[in-house]
């Protein structure tokens, strides 16, 4: 880097709000003043060097403040958090400001050049870097305890000064995005590039997958629905269908790799560096250094983690696991009642009764799927204190998975290969796939959406009466977003594809609609998602990522399962049971050889099939190449430069 931090200056005549910080009501000022200081302060002095500004409420008060900064100082931001740019010879590469001219669209006067995610991403990181330096707590806050390297803006939010901080929606942006995104009813693919500088990488890569999954679940629809008009008992016809199901799964998500490695090269992604995550924000442990970053923060026993993790976290599934399969045999009780009911009265309400319990059941799984989450994180937050984020999350949401798994698919299993009632379990199937999800859309996007309008109306009524020399569309906006729901990222989104996948790999065979009520509430799901994106949460910050993450091995491993319960099921079926009339262990024998079969054909397939396309690959490795060629440079002008001072300074002894 040319420049250093220290020419930076922390004040622009044009001042672009990025960023809010809003801080508890009765926040000392001594406290405003430190934090404001710290966020404007160079950095060679342990700031941020980014600008701040109040923002002044109806009742004066400022505990809201908006953050920005110059040009310049996103720019080399954008180096430190290693953005990957386009440069003009089409080839993606990691921005530094020594070499900004090789970009492409790079001018000094182009303040366009970096998305508003992106700068709102770098701020973001600028604030949760700012690291406690000699202070021993947080002033007007004695007992907010800072050691050397503490995170100043996590100190604040566990100790309740700071509320929330969250990036600013343009609205001039947000309209046209609105627009072109779910502003009139089309058929075409979505704007996932103008997705993707708004909302960042990863919300637009899952709306991406979304997509390509809904129509990769075309061809499942149309060929069950006749299988489902003209086949409907005969279940040996089922094995072509089945078979074409398993092997369908495999190539969609091998496709999907591809496809994911070319968006994400092209947004940059793809060739960004691993960042290592700092400590969260409620962890509390003895300083330590860390093996890996050399750096000192704070560390915690794995022994301890372990004993926390098996005598907390284990024995809480263990129990929601056997009051969801308690609530499971309460759901068949409900069942033989219904079907007591119908065979005594031979009605058509009789009828409809018999759909009453699953419809019930699929109501109280969601309930319970709810509140197991929410008691997981309360766990999570109080009794798992590892160091990393990542590592928390993992855990959190590893149970979180299974829990759901079980819980939606368990009553599945049972009917199928206990109770071995097809009928019952074609019935269940399609009572919980479209009850969970009409619950879904309800739950996700139109009941917030409802309650986001009615705030919004007080709101605009409050703020009407309002006197401030301030910009009034600024500070109603303001007031808006900062009561608007905080959007948590994408797992439960991805969940929801994930527990739909599996409703229509696993038992294919039996219920072949389960595609057709998947692509019809997919496609309704891509509007009302991005009705909620846009309209009813505040904006999330920008993440970078390279790809749906563990969610990939995920279907994987689901599309593995769905061979072996597809091949049970065929199995099963009186039609294949009747070529077999004298040994069931040639059944059994043939059922397993077909099973293995099919997945080493999906295995094959997969090992086949590059994750990366050929010319994705070339272009890695020439970067790749590049960086090899500039670093052995590197390394032999500092050779010569050593060998030259040697020589001189054995002229120079030689001499005396």
């Amino acid at each position: 880097m040319a420049e250093s931090w220290s020419f930076l200056d922390t004040f622009e005549s044009n001042f672009r709000p990025l960023v809010v910080v809003e801080l508890a009501k009765g926040t000392k000022k001594e406290t405003i003043e430190w934090f404001t200081k710290r966020i404007v302060d160079k950095k060679a002095n342990g700031g941020a060097q980014l600008l701040v500004k109040p923002l002044v409420t109806e009742k004066g008060e400022e505990n809201i403040y908006l953050v920005g900064a110059s040009h310049l100082r996103l720019l080399l931001g954008a180096e430190t958090v290693g953005l990957v740019k386009e440069c003009n010879d089409n080839s993606m590469r990691t921005f530094t400001y020594s070499s900004r001219k090789t970009f492409r669209d790079f001018a000094d006067d182009n303040h366009n050049f970096l998305t508003m995610a992106e700068c709102q991403y770098i701020i973001k990181h600028e604030l949760e870097n700012l690291r406690a330096k000699d202070e021993k707590m947080i002033p007007g806050y004695p007992q907010a305890k800072l050691y050397p390297g503490k995170s100043i803006v996590r100190r604040l939010l566990t100790s309740g000064i700071l509320v929330q901080i969250f990036p600013l929606h343009d609205r001039e942006e947000l309209k046209k995005l609105r627009h072109s995104w779910y502003g009139r009813v089309k058929v075409g693919y979505q704007p996932l590039d103008e997705i993707r500088c708004y909302f960042g990488e990863t919300i637009a890569l899952y709306f991406g997958f979304l997509e390509y999954f809904t129509f990769a679940l075309v061809p499942m629809a149309v060929i069950g629905i006749p299988y489902y008009v003209f086949a409907w008992e005969d279940y040996d016809k089922y094995v072509m269908f089945a078979t074409f199901n398993l092997l369908w799964s495999t190539v969609i998500l091998e496709v999907w790799k591809r496809i994911c490695a070319i968006v994400t090269y092209r947004w940059g992604t793809l060739l960004m560096k691993r960042q290592f995550e700092e400590p969260r924000p409620g962890f509390h442990g003895v300083l330590g250094i860390n093996p890996v970053t050399g750096r000192e923060e704070p560390v915690y026993s794995s022994i301890k983690r372990q004993i926390r993790i098996y005598l907390v976290s284990l024995p809480f599934v263990c129990l929601c696991l056997y009051f969801s399969l308690y609530v499971m045999m309460i759901y068949f009780d409900l069942e033989q009642w219904a079907l007591d009911y119908h065979e005594e009265n031979e009605s058509n309400f009789s009828s409809l009764m018999l759909f009453v319990p699953s419809i019930i059941y699929a109501v109280v799984i969601e309930i319970m799927n709810r509140i197991y989450r929410y008691a997981a994180e309360f766990l999570t937050s109080w009794g798992k204190k590892v160091v990393y984020s990542s590592s928390l999350n993992t855990n959190n949401k590893y149970f979180y998975l299974q829990f759901n798994f079980l819980n939606c698919f368990a009553s599945l299993f049972y009917i199928a290969f206990v109770l071995f009632d097809m009928k019952l379990l074609r019935q269940s199937l399609a009572t919980l796939l479209i009850t969970s999800q009409i619950l879904n859309q309800f739950a996700e996007s139109l009941l917030p959406y409802w309650l986001q309008k009615r705030h919004k109306k007080r709101m605009k009524k409050r703020m009407s009466s309002l006197k401030t020399d301030t910009d009034l569309t600024l500070v109603e906006q303001i007031n808006l977003e900062k009561e608007m729901g905080t959007y948590f990222g994408t797992f439960d989104d991805y969940l929801e594809l994930f527990l739909q996948f599996g409703y229509v790999s696993l038992f294919s065979c039996v219920y072949p609609l389960a595609a057709v009520f998947a692509v019809l509430n997919n496609i309704t799901e891509i509007y009302s998602d991005a009705l909620k994106m846009c309209r009813v949460y505040k904006r999330p910050f920008a993440e970078p990522t390279a790809n749906i993450g563990v969610w990939q091995l995920a279907f994987e491993t689901m599309s593995v399962i769905s061979v072996v319960t597809n091949c049970i099921l065929i199995g099963m079926s009186p039609q294949v049971n009747a070529l077999f009339p004298d040994s069931k262990m040639d059944l059994i024998l043939t059922v397993a050889l077909v099973e293995h079969l099919l997945l080493a054909i999906k295995f094959i397939m997969a090992f086949v099939i590059p994750d990366k396309p050929r010319d994705i690959q070339i272009k890695l490795a020439k970067l790749e190449f590049e960086s090899l060629e500039a670093l052995k440079q590197q390394i032999f002008l500092l050779t010569i430069s050593v060998l030259t001072n040697d020589s001189i300074e054995s002229g120079g002894d030689h001499k005396r």
